[in-house]
């Protein structure tokens, strides 16, 4: 193998660390609505993407946690939608994110993100994480007005590498997300901390581990 795709929300940052500040804002109500956020984001993604109608995913995040807000009957203000909308360039990064990506990279490896963020925010996210500097290749499905598991965009990091995607790993902590990279071709690792079960879509992730050290593992043993 010659290199390692990552998605970033999920994976890589902790999008539940929402929550915090969301259970500031709203007592009681932080981890549902973080978690709420979070599906009714995917779900749009997927929407769009269906549809042909897309949005900078920005845009969707927005358009979620409105709609989330408004399902709770949570009142936010402007100003408190603005606030939860800027976490998402300060997600926290898990706490084994910098020691594994750093591993792989001396170990030879090319790094890259391949995520459904719009670059600005991408970029924002993992320099505030401090993870930016360890990537070769910042890959966004916003160049193809698409989401994942659209095959359009996972063909982003097959050009950007310049190999086959047979030899190159790509991992994810979204187990949907991990089947599509299989669909496409990838070797696949499927980060699952939580324990989640297998998705029933026909097919399953090469391997699966608990921690980016794990896929680190994975990777370091096969890289040539």
């Amino acid at each position: 193998m010659r290199g390692a795709l990552f998605d970033v929300f999920g994976t890589l940052l902790d999008v539940y660390s929402v929550q915090t500040l969301a259970e500031r804002f709203f007592p009681g109500h932080g981890t549902q609505l973080a978690q709420a956020w979070r599906d009714k984001q995917i779900e749009y993604t997927r929407v769009r993407t269906l549809s042909v109608r897309y949005a900078p995913f920005s845009d969707v995040t927005r358009d979620a946690l409105e709609f989330c807000v408004a399902a709770m009957g949570l009142g936010a203000t402007e100003e408190q939608l603005r606030a939860l909308l800027a976490q998402y360039e300060r997600l926290t990064p898990f706490a084994e994110s910098f020691d594994a990506l750093e591993c792989m990279r001396d170990a030879g490896a090319t790094l890259g993100v391949l995520t459904n963020g719009d670059p600005p925010l991408v970029r924002a996210a993992l320099d505030n994480a401090g993870l930016l500097p360890l990537f070769d290749h910042v890959l966004s499905a916003d160049s193809v007005q698409a989401y994942k598991t659209a095959a359009a965009v996972y063909a982003l990091g097959t050009r950007a590498l310049g190999v086959p995607a047979n030899e190159v790993l790509f991992v994810s902590s979204n187990g949907w997300d991990a089947i599509g990279a299989t669909w496409f071709g990838y070797v696949t690792f499927w980060v699952n901390r939580t324990g989640a079960p297998l998705e029933r879509l026909g097919t399953a992730p090469h391997a699966t581990g608990r921690t980016l050290a794990d896929a680190a593992t994975f990777l370091i043993s096969r890289l040539h």
